[in-house]
C-alpha cells in the first residue's frame, strides 16, 4: 500500500523544513527538487529533476498517499509584467499534476497558495477565507487560478484537496535571495553594513508566520483524514505589523541599526494585509505559537551563525 508523501519543491525553504519534519515523525517522503538540496534522512528519497509532465509524475503518485505542491519559480515582484512566464512555469506544473492525479484520485493533495498576494487591502476586519480576493500580481493571479483548477479536479474526480494560504513565512534557514523574504534581506544588509532599499514608506502592514508553526499545520493536514472536495485555510499569526515596526524588532534583537532608504511603492504591494486564523483553529486545533520577537530572535541567531 502506498504510504509515502510526495513533496514537490522539497528544496525550498518550506519544503526542506516540511520534508525533515515528516521524516522525523516516521513518515516516508519522496522529495522532488531541481537541485537535490533536501535533508538527508533514511525515510527521505531524493528525486532530482524538473518534473513538468503528467507521465513524469505518474510513477511517483503510484507510490504516494498524498502530494504536497510547494513548487514555484516566482514572487509578486519577479513576475511583474511577465504573465506568460507564470503560465508556462507555475500554472503549467499545477495543470500537469492535476492531469496526473486524474489517474490517482485516491491521492490527497495539499497545495500551498498565498494569503498576501490574494487578499484585498484590509480596511476593517482581518480577511477570512471567504473574503474578497484581489490579486495584484501575476504571481497571485496564478495562485488563484491554481486554486480554481484544484476545485475543478475535485469536482471531476471526487478528489480530496486542502489549500493553505500562508502569510509571510520566515524563520531560521530562510536563504537571502533577491525578491524572497524581507527578513533575511534585512539581516544580510545589516551584517554587511549596507543599506536596505524599502518599497514605500515602511507603513505597509503584513502578517508573519513562523516556519515551525506553518509546518505543524501542514503535518496536521497530512496526518488527519482529508474530506472529499476542497477546503481552504489561512496559515497566519493573526497579527499584522508595519515594516517599520518589524525593522524596530530586528534592530532590538540584533543590537545594531538597520540602514534603509525608502523608494516609491510598487503597484503589486498592498498597504495592509491582515488575516484571520480562526478556521484552522476550529478544524485542527492549530494556533500560531511563536511570537514575532521570539521568531525574529531565533532567525537572527541562526543567520549570524550561518554567515560566520
Amino acid at each position: 500500500m502506498a504510504d509515502s508523501i510526495l513533496v514537490l519543491g522539497a528544496s525550498g525553504f518550506i519544503g526542506r523544513n516540511l520534508t525533515r519534519s515528516l521524516a522525523e515523525r516516521g513518515i516516508p517522503v519522496i522529495a522532488v527538487s531541481r537541485n537535490g538540496d533536501v535533508p538527508h534522512h533514511a525515510l527521505i528519497e531524493q528525486v532530482i529533476g524538473d518534473l513538468r509532465e503528467p507521465e513524469q509524475l505518474d510513477p511517483l503518485l503510484q507510490r504516494s498517499r498524498a502530494v504536497v505542491h510547494l513548487a514555484t519559480t516566482s514572487t509578486p515582484g519577479t513576475s511583474a509584467a511577465r504573465p506568460l512566464h507564470e503560465v508556462e512555469t507555475n500554472l503549467h506544473l499545477t495543470a500537469a499534476l492535476l492531469q496526473a492525479l486524474h489517474e490517482h484520485p485516491q491521492v490527497d493533495l495539499l497545495y500551498m497558495s498565498s494569503g498576501g498576494s490574494l487578499y484585498a487591502d484590509t480596511t476593517t476586519q482581518p480577511s477570512s477565507e471567504s473574503a474578497r480576493l484581489q490579486p495584484r500580481s501575476y504571481h497571485g493571479a496564478t495562485k488563484l487560478a491554481s486554486e480554481t483548477f484544484i476545485a475543478a479536479w475535485c469536482s471531476q474526480s471526487g478528489g480530496k484537496a486542502t489549500i493553505l494560504r500562508p502569510s509571510n513565512v520566515y524563520g531560521p534557514g530562510q536563504p537571502e535571495r533577491k525578491g524572497f523574504g524581507v527578513i533575511p534581506a534585512a539581516f544580510g544588509t545589516m551584517l554587511r553594513g549596507e543599506t536596505l532599499h524599502v518599497w514605500g514608506d515602511g507603513s505597509a502592514q503584513r502578517d508573519y508566520v513562523y516556519i515551525d508553526d506553518l509546518v505543524e499545520l501542514c503535518a496536521l493536514v497530512l496526518t488527519n483524514p482529508m474530506p472529499a472536495g476542497v477546503r481552504t485555510f489561512n496559515a497566519c499569526s493573526g497579527t499584522s505589523v508595519s515594516l517599520n515596526e518589524l525593522f524596530g524588532i530586528m534592530e532590538s534583537v540584533a543590537g545594531q541599526p538597520l540602514q534603509r532608504s525608502y523608494e516609491p511603492g510598487r503597484v503589486v504591494d498592498a498597504s495592509c494585509i491582515a488575516m484571520d486564523p480562526t478556521l484552522a483553529a476550529q478544524a485542527y486545533g492549530w494556533q500560531h505559537g511563536t511570537s514575532l520577537e521570539a521568531g525574529i530572535r531565533q532567525t537572527w541567531e541562526h543567520f549570524r551563525r550561518a554567515t560566520h
